[in-house]
């Protein structure tokens, strides 16, 4: 569920589609010389060494940056009345004014239903993050609400929204074949891959864990917030293991520049973006 493969895909997410012709322009010679300068900002301690523990740091730094960044370049879209907080007419004003004001042009059952659905479900979420129950947000509030899969108080919204994105039927459950369908569109008398079949397995392995036939609210929070799974962390040891040529459980800049690839499409460096970026912007 909600993965991508394509290595086009990946240039995208780490640069953002904004930088990625700039990344693509870049020759190989000048990625690495712009990936040297992010390694020195991520030694911290300076000695000439990259832990996983500061590389961690590091990728939960630029995920930070990421996030609010995202938020301060719509956040006048929003602020329509400039007074450095968003309330929810705003925001639904600038998100669904004109299909408030227009209805007719929208006569496509698909339309009118996503519109039926996305609004009440938005209005739900911003007063989820409204934390001080003023009936607006300030930026901190903004953010969650548009990343609330950055902040602990919106994970139940999260897995709520998994929830009915998923669920088709409407029974407050998803089932095997809801699971699959949100990853493989099944063509009617085809056979199903392997790794669909496999798939299958894992739900009934380690998804329905009281073996009912269904996942329940419970069961989809372990499923996409399990709590002894730390991203960060995941993503510095598998950088620090596949590029750690001597096995001394560090790198050297020369180990991270050997393994330049895999750096452009890793976090550390927003999947490439922070390389089109002057290195005294960080």
């Amino acid at each position: 569920m909600r993965t991508t493969t394509a290595s086009s895909t990946t240039n995208e997410a780490f640069l953002g589609k904004e930088d990625a012709t700039t990344f693509d322009q870049l020759t190989p010679e000048e990625s690495k010389d712009r990936l040297g300068k992010i390694v020195d900002r991520i030694d911290g301690d300076g000695d000439g060494y990259i832990t996983t523990s500061e590389l961690k740091a590091w990728i939960r730094r630029v995920q930070k940056r990421y996030v609010y960044e995202n938020v301060a370049k719509v956040w006048s879209d929003y602020d329509l009345n400039k007074d450095d907080r968003v309330s929810w007419e705003e925001y639904k004003q600038a998100t669904y004014g004109y299909y408030l004001s227009n209805p007719e042009e929208f006569e496509d059952e698909t339309d009118q239903f996503s519109f039926r659905k996305m609004m009440p479900r938005d209005e739900r979420r911003f007063h989820a993050a409204d934390v001080n129950g003023d009936q607006t947000s300030d930026r901190e509030e903004f953010t969650s609400f548009l990343h609330p899969e950055e902040f602990d108080h919106m994970k139940d919204i999260v897995v709520q929204e998994t929830l009915e994105d998923i669920d088709r039927n409407g029974d407050g459950h998803v089932d095997e074949d809801e699971y699959i369908a949100d990853m493989f569109a099944h063509e009617e008398g085809g056979p199903e891959p392997d790794w669909v079949k496999t798939e299958r397995d894992q739900f009934s392995d380690f998804r329905d864990l009281n073996k009912d036939g269904k996942m329940d609210q419970e069961e989809i929070r372990q499923w996409i917030l399990p709590k002894d799974y730390d991203h960060a962390q995941a993503e510095a040891r598998h950088l620090v293991y596949e590029s750690d040529l001597d096995k001394d459980k560090m790198l050297t800049k020369d180990e991270v520049l050997e393994n330049w690839n895999m750096f452009v499409g890793s976090q550390a460096t927003n999947y490439g973006e922070d390389l089109t970026r002057n290195h005294d912007e960080f």
